[in-house]
């Protein structure tokens, strides 16, 4: 039996987030996105947004210092088309997500949407 494990984290999510090494990918996306059509390696949440998502599976897996070492940042956001800088009520609440369970030395970048939905057809987790 395990204790203090945020509810949202399913056996399955737990089960990849678990099994992920350095520089593999979790995607994080809204009920709109496409995800069925793009990867494989699906797990739903429904009903629960990307605050409690965020926070749940941060509780349990740290970010990649790996990828800060090479120049970049371990979590990103998907830009809003032709306006980059733009920050979405979302994006403001996975950045404070991030900075409140991971520190606030964990910078979150971006990523064009096109970039973000390549990224999504890759084998990662979406």
């Amino acid at each position: 039996m395990l204790i203090n494990i945020n509810p949202v984290l399913s056996p399955e999510l737990l089960f990849h987030l678990r099994s992920m090494g350095h520089g593999e990918k979790l995607i994080l996306a809204d009920a709109n996105f496409p995800a069925n059509t793009s990867n494989d390696k699906v797990i739903r949440l429904d009903g629960v947004g990307i605050k409690e998502a965020a926070s749940a599976i941060l509780s349990v897996f740290p970010l990649d210092s790996f990828v800060v070492s090479q120049g970049g940042s371990p979590a990103l956001r998907m830009e809003v088309d032709d306006k980059p800088d733009q920050l979405t009520d979302t994006h403001k609440e996975f950045i404070e997500v991030v900075e409140n369970v991971s520190g606030k030395n964990w910078k979150v970048g971006s990523i064009t949407r096109q970039d973000f939905y390549k990224e999504a057809k890759k084998k990662h987790i979406v």
